[in-house]
């Protein structure tokens, strides 16, 4: 079908200075939720990811390792990557930014900018912090030390290229308030307009001397292409733009982005610098920019200082991929920051996983296998009852729908559950173990787990862009390859006479005490 509608989304590029935490991962795992739903709903999406791997604290990480920067990011950048595997997340590419197409883009984008007038020479004098690649003014520090980290910082001067932002500001701000979706959720939006357009732009710093892991500046090589147009550019030299004019047929079939979806700590960088570099391109600018928060531990941000780093692929170990997709992605609100610890994780899988969907499919397979030898009998004997259960699953599609278009991923998620958990009281209600004990009632039985079944199995369909695996053991369970959103139109989706598979546990239920003595090492 060469007609779908297309959409492109992408995070942020992680930073190949060392292994990603959960917090890094949550991101991709929320990209791959918002692909897999715009796939399943008739998309033809292109998803990018990807590693940023230049920069003064790569170089310095790699020679403290031994290493040379090369071998020191694509080791960094296979771990992303088998992060990014072992989270089950579907991108259409991963990038690197050491890769020589990009390079050379880079390397022409800053020689255009340059030739336009948008770049020019100057010295920067100013306090430097090394993690951040960042510099900053005396008032912009944070009791002496980096905004961002914390950190101390250190006086620096070197010859530098800057980049006129000043000249773009008015535009840019009449672009935002013009766009009032560009940046979300809106909390954000009114920080970056107030606290950084309206007092006015400095001009951006995006050459240095100091170090030689970078992209030359092609016209003067004592030079290195500074991180932010370096990086920032991913987003169209991977679909193919070229800055003469020879862009590809992907760029011109997936620019602009849809979404951008980056942490809250870059939104300047993508809100900012990102779009004045692509109006003095000419190239459009994406339709919207999310800055999703981040994820404490407990009520810190996580960090290596402290000790309270997660990994993914531990806690895959300890509780499996879907579980954690779960968590991830239902609970982290929309527009603040969400925390976990253990515990939480622990009580969210034994409560939803466990309890409300995988009980409820062990039950009726079950049932089904009890009374009529697991084959699907058609329903014949409907009641008044059924109608609200089959309206509300009926309903939920255009629910989730709405909630997905606003990037509410936790709500479009509760929404799927609310079939389980309807599910769940209409077993209650029907009483299948009454019906089953008598003859007469046989085909009322027959109709309420026809029900049960086919609500199962739209849940399921929908479940598919969260909980990929888990979705797909239902679909086995039940013996349907009717998994395709189409089917979510009518009630009508499990065939007649099939025989469901064996009844297997979805999700089995942690014993807390035990599970955080296993974790946490402890022995008895």
């Amino acid at each position: 079908m060469c007609n779908k509608p297309k959409y492109y989304i992408s995070t942020a590029i992680a930073y190949t200075s060392a292994k990603p935490h959960i917090g890094n991962t949550y991101e991709v795992v929320l990209a791959d939720a918002i692909a897999r739903y715009k796939r399943l709903t008739g998309y033809d999406v292109y998803f990018q990811t990807g590693t940023d791997e230049h920069g003064q604290k790569i170089e310095d990480k790699a020679h403290e390792n031994g290493m040379e920067p090369q071998e020191f990011v694509d080791n960094i950048s296979l771990e992303v990557r088998r992060i990014w595997d072992i989270m089950n997340t579907s991108y259409d590419s991963f990038i690197r930014t050491t890769n020589k197409v990009h390079e050379e883009q880079v390397a022409k984008i800053f020689k255009k900018l340059y030739e336009q007038g948008d770049i020019y020479k100057g010295k920067y004098e100013g306090l430097y912090c090394t993690p951040c690649e960042s510099f900053w003014t005396e008032s912009q520090l944070v009791d002496g030390k980096c905004p961002d980290c914390g950190r101390d910082v250190k006086i620096m001067s070197e010859e530098a290229y800057f980049f006129k932002l000043s000249n773009y500001s008015k535009r840019l701000e009449e672009y935002i308030e013009s766009h009032p979706d560009f940046i979300q959720p809106e909390s954000r939006k009114n920080e970056i307009v107030n606290n950084f357009i309206k007092p006015g732009l400095q001009d951006l710093c995006v050459s240095r001397t100091s170090f030689k892991w970078g992209i030359p500046v092609s016209f003067d090589d004592k030079h290195v292409i500074y991180v932010w147009i370096d990086a920032l550019s991913n987003y169209i030299t991977f679909l193919g733009y070229d800055v003469d004019g020879n862009s590809s047929e992907n760029y011109k079939k997936y620019w602009p982005a849809d979404v951008h979806l980056i942490g809250k700590d870059i939104l300047r960088f993508h809100t900012i610098y990102w779009p004045i570099m692509l109006m003095a391109l000419g190239e459009e600018l994406p339709h919207q920019i999310f800055g999703h928060p981040w994820i404490l531990f407990g009520n810190d941000k996580m960090s290596k200082s402290k000790g309270n780093i997660m990994y993914a692929d531990d806690l895959v170990k300890s509780f499996g991929v879907d579980a954690i997709r779960y968590y991830l992605l239902h609970e982290i609100p929309f527009a603040s920051d969400g925390t976990i610890t253990y515990d939480l994780i622990i009580e969210r899988i034994n409560s939803d996983l466990a309890n409300i969907l995988g009980n409820l499919v062990n039950r009726t397979i079950s049932m089904t296998k009890k009374y009529f030898n697991s084959e699907v009998l058609e329903p014949t004997c409907k009641e008044e009852i059924d109608d609200e259960l089959i309206n509300l699953v009926l309903d939920a599609p255009k629910k989730v729908e709405a909630k997905m278009n606003e990037l509410r991923v936790a709500e479009a998620i509760d929404i799927i559950f609310d079939i389980f958990r309807r599910c769940n009281k209409y077993i209650d209600e029907t009483t299948p173990w009454i019906l089953a004990k008598d003859e007469s009632k046989k085909d009322r039985l027959a109709t309420v787990l026809y029900n049960l079944l086919e609500s199962i199995r739209h849940g399921a369909v929908l479940l598919q862009a969260f909980l990929p695996d888990t979705a797909n053991s239902v679909f086995n369970q039940l013996n349907t390859k009717n998994n395709n959103y189409e089917s979510l139109k009518d009630f009508n989706g499990m065939d007649i006479g099939i025989i469901l598979n064996e009844p297997k546990p979805l999700f089995e239920r942690i014993n807390k005490e035990e599970k955080l003595k296993e974790i946490l090492g402890e022995s008895d």
